[in-house]
Protein backbone atom coordinates (compact mmCIF):
# COMPACT_ATOMS: atom_id res chain seq x y z
CA UNK A 1 0.00 0.00 0.00
CA UNK A 2 0.79 3.40 -0.82
CA UNK A 3 1.40 6.05 2.17
CA UNK A 4 -1.28 9.10 1.32
CA UNK A 5 1.59 11.26 3.44
CA UNK A 6 3.79 10.76 -0.01
CA UNK A 7 1.89 13.03 -2.32
CA UNK A 8 0.83 15.63 0.34
CA UNK A 9 5.08 16.24 0.48
CA UNK A 10 5.40 16.31 -3.08
CA UNK A 11 2.98 19.34 -3.23
CA UNK A 12 4.11 20.83 -0.25
CA UNK A 13 7.74 21.14 -2.15
CA UNK A 14 6.42 22.12 -4.97
CA UNK A 15 4.64 24.95 -3.78
CA UNK A 16 8.23 26.46 -2.85
CA UNK A 17 8.79 26.63 -7.09
CA UNK A 18 5.84 28.51 -7.77
CA UNK A 19 5.84 31.87 -9.78
CA UNK A 20 5.17 35.02 -7.74
CA UNK A 21 1.48 36.64 -8.32
CA UNK A 22 1.99 39.76 -8.06
CA UNK A 23 4.36 42.76 -7.48
CA UNK A 24 5.49 42.65 -3.79
CA UNK A 25 7.90 45.08 -2.47
CA UNK A 26 11.77 44.33 -1.82
CA UNK A 27 12.99 43.86 1.21
CA UNK A 28 16.35 46.07 0.45
CA UNK A 29 16.56 48.98 2.97
CA UNK A 30 13.91 51.71 1.74
CA UNK A 31 15.70 55.31 1.43
CA UNK A 32 13.95 56.65 4.93
CA UNK A 33 15.40 53.88 6.79
CA UNK A 34 18.61 55.03 5.66
CA UNK A 35 18.60 58.67 7.13
CA UNK A 36 19.81 59.46 10.07
CA UNK A 37 17.68 61.42 12.75
CA UNK A 38 20.90 62.54 14.55
CA UNK A 39 21.07 65.81 15.93
CA UNK A 40 23.55 67.97 13.03
CA UNK A 41 26.52 69.31 14.27
CA UNK A 42 25.82 72.77 14.61
CA UNK A 43 29.17 75.93 14.74
CA UNK A 44 29.83 76.88 18.16
CA UNK A 45 28.93 80.59 17.76
CA UNK A 46 32.08 83.01 18.54
CA UNK A 47 31.89 85.97 20.49
CA UNK A 48 32.32 89.23 18.54
CA UNK A 49 34.63 91.76 20.24
CA UNK A 50 32.77 94.07 22.23
CA UNK A 51 34.74 97.06 23.66
CA UNK A 52 32.15 98.50 25.99
CA UNK A 53 31.85 95.01 27.45
CA UNK A 54 35.61 94.97 27.75
CA UNK A 55 35.06 98.06 29.71
CA UNK A 56 33.27 96.66 32.04
CA UNK A 57 34.98 93.41 32.74
CA UNK A 58 38.02 95.34 33.42
CA UNK A 59 36.35 97.92 35.73
CA UNK A 60 35.04 94.88 37.79
CA UNK A 61 38.08 93.05 37.64
CA UNK A 62 40.04 95.94 39.00
CA UNK A 63 37.37 96.20 41.87
CA UNK A 64 37.66 92.35 42.24
CA UNK A 65 41.49 93.39 43.00
CA UNK A 66 41.18 95.79 45.12
CA UNK A 67 38.51 93.90 47.18
CA UNK A 68 41.34 90.93 47.53
CA UNK A 69 44.02 93.27 48.30
CA UNK A 70 41.98 95.40 51.30
CA UNK A 71 40.89 91.22 52.18
CA UNK A 72 44.67 90.16 51.74
CA UNK A 73 45.55 93.41 54.49
CA UNK A 74 42.78 92.91 56.92
CA UNK A 75 43.32 89.12 56.73
CA UNK A 76 47.25 89.39 57.70
CA UNK A 77 46.19 91.57 60.22
CA UNK A 78 43.68 89.30 62.21
CA UNK A 79 45.80 86.18 61.18
CA UNK A 80 48.73 87.53 63.96
CA UNK A 81 46.52 88.73 65.98
CA UNK A 82 44.89 85.24 66.49
CA UNK A 83 48.05 83.72 66.38
CA UNK A 84 49.12 85.96 69.40
CA UNK A 85 46.06 85.68 71.18
CA UNK A 86 46.18 81.35 70.77
CA UNK A 87 46.17 79.92 74.10
CA UNK A 88 44.10 83.18 75.54
CA UNK A 89 41.50 83.14 77.72
CA UNK A 90 38.34 84.09 76.19
CA UNK A 91 37.40 87.92 77.06
CA UNK A 92 41.00 88.14 77.14
CA UNK A 93 42.27 92.09 75.55
CA UNK A 94 44.34 89.43 72.88
CA UNK A 95 41.24 87.44 72.16
CA UNK A 96 39.28 90.73 71.71
CA UNK A 97 42.17 92.00 69.51
CA UNK A 98 41.48 89.65 67.26
CA UNK A 99 38.10 88.74 67.41
CA UNK A 100 37.72 92.55 66.02
CA UNK A 101 40.21 91.70 63.52
CA UNK A 102 38.29 89.02 62.31
CA UNK A 103 34.86 91.27 62.52
CA UNK A 104 36.90 93.57 59.86
CA UNK A 105 37.97 90.66 57.99
CA UNK A 106 34.69 89.41 57.16
CA UNK A 107 33.50 93.45 56.25
CA UNK A 108 36.55 93.42 53.99
CA UNK A 109 35.19 89.48 52.72
CA UNK A 110 32.07 91.31 51.67
CA UNK A 111 33.28 93.73 49.07
CA UNK A 112 34.49 91.35 46.81
CA UNK A 113 31.13 89.91 46.42
CA UNK A 114 29.14 92.86 44.59
CA UNK A 115 31.91 92.72 41.59
CA UNK A 116 31.34 89.54 40.99
CA UNK A 117 27.46 89.66 41.31
CA UNK A 118 27.66 92.37 38.89
CA UNK A 119 30.04 90.06 36.56
CA UNK A 120 27.43 87.03 36.92
CA UNK A 121 24.62 89.86 36.01
CA UNK A 122 26.08 90.41 32.63
CA UNK A 123 26.64 86.90 31.84
CA UNK A 124 22.88 86.17 32.66
CA UNK A 125 22.13 88.70 30.39
CA UNK A 126 24.18 87.22 27.93
CA UNK A 127 22.73 84.29 27.64
CA UNK A 128 19.07 85.53 28.30
CA UNK A 129 19.73 87.14 24.94
CA UNK A 130 20.83 84.22 23.15
CA UNK A 131 24.61 85.84 22.65
CA UNK A 132 27.33 83.37 23.17
CA UNK A 133 29.86 83.02 26.34
CA UNK A 134 31.84 85.66 26.15
CA UNK A 135 35.91 83.79 26.97
CA UNK A 136 37.23 87.28 28.93
CA UNK A 137 34.06 87.36 30.96
CA UNK A 138 33.69 83.71 32.00
CA UNK A 139 37.34 84.41 32.47
CA UNK A 140 36.92 87.26 34.99
CA UNK A 141 33.90 85.57 36.99
CA UNK A 142 36.03 82.43 37.29
CA UNK A 143 38.90 84.20 38.83
CA UNK A 144 36.48 86.39 41.09
CA UNK A 145 34.73 83.09 42.21
CA UNK A 146 38.36 81.34 43.12
CA UNK A 147 39.30 84.22 45.05
CA UNK A 148 35.85 84.54 46.60
CA UNK A 149 36.68 80.99 47.64
CA UNK A 150 39.94 81.55 48.95
CA UNK A 151 39.04 83.80 51.09
CA UNK A 152 36.50 81.93 52.83
CA UNK A 153 38.89 79.23 53.45
CA UNK A 154 41.07 82.14 54.78
CA UNK A 155 38.23 83.11 57.46
CA UNK A 156 37.71 79.69 58.57
CA UNK A 157 42.05 78.81 58.91
CA UNK A 158 41.81 82.23 61.09
CA UNK A 159 38.91 81.28 63.14
CA UNK A 160 39.96 77.64 63.84
CA UNK A 161 43.19 79.68 65.64
CA UNK A 162 40.67 81.12 67.89
CA UNK A 163 38.87 78.17 68.44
Amino acid sequence: MRSPVLPLVVLLLASGCAKERGDFPSLLPRAIEQRSDAEPERPVPVATPDPALDAQIAKLTSAVDAADTAFRKAADRAEQLARAAKGAAQGSERWLDAQMALAEVDVARSEIQQPIAELERLAIDRAAAGEPAYPALDAALKSGRERADAQVQRVRTIEALLA
